[in-house]
């Protein structure tokens, strides 16, 4: 992992990381016992976050201050069209309809964050928007792996895609991102916060929470 300002930021912000990965939503799905009308739902608005994420990407894109980020910010637009797609797998195979979803309050209270920030132009910032995601969810990934190596169950799935190397690759081009373009300033660092603070919303949210 990155020894920069990503990291430093990630360090930070290691309560709400566990916090994540404590919850019982989470843990659920390590288990294989979070029951499937709740983990359906989360597809759903995971889905609706996904489009946004994506839109986000491409709004850095086109604010990318040289070519070098030209490059990544679409190699992260396909990463995140690469996620969509498994949502919609899990959707043909469970019988979700992702088009009859409508968003709930912890999913749009993320979704306007993440277009707020990105329509502002600074790459750096989008990326101290963006970058949470993407390290925590690489994160959970990673842990639920190693306490529940040889899951087989209905979330297994879940759990290779993002403990994948290749996921992990990902989550640490953004945070090069981050480093290079912003600065270790205290926007850089409320941006963060605000964007892991979210991503705990969203878990809770799946739990009846409308934090």
């Amino acid at each position: 992992m990155n020894t920069g300002l990503a990291r430093t930021l990630w360090n930070q912000n290691q309560d709400l990381a566990e916090a994540c990965l404590a919850h019982p939503f989470v843990q659920g799905i390590g288990t294989g016992a979070l029951d499937r009308p709740t983990f359906e739902a989360y597809i759903a608005q995971d889905a609706y976050f996904l489009e946004a994420f994506a839109r986000a990407y491409a709004l850095a894109l086109a604010h990318a201050p040289d070519r070098d980020g030209l490059y990544a910010f679409a190699e992260m637009l396909q990463g995140a069209l690469q996620e969509l797609r498994l949502h919609a797998g899990y959707a043909g195979r469970w019988g979700i309809d992702l088009t009859a979803t409508s968003p709930k309050p912890e999913t749009l209270h993320y979704t306007d964050f993440l277009f707020a920030t990105a329509f502002r132009g600074d790459a750096g910032l989008t990326c101290a928007a963006m970058t949470p995601c993407m390290r925590l969810y690489a994160y959970l990934g990673q842990q639920l792996d190693q306490v529940f190596p040889d899951a087989d169950h209905a979330y297994a799935e879940w759990i290779h895609t993002y403990r994948d190397p290749g996921f992990e690759d990902l989550a640490r081009t953004l945070e090069d991102l981050l480093d290079r373009y912003a600065e270790h300033a205290p926007a850089t660092h409320e941006t963060y916060r605000r964007a892991m603070e979210l991503e705990f919303a969203f878990f809770d949210g799946r739990e009846g929470s409308e934090q």
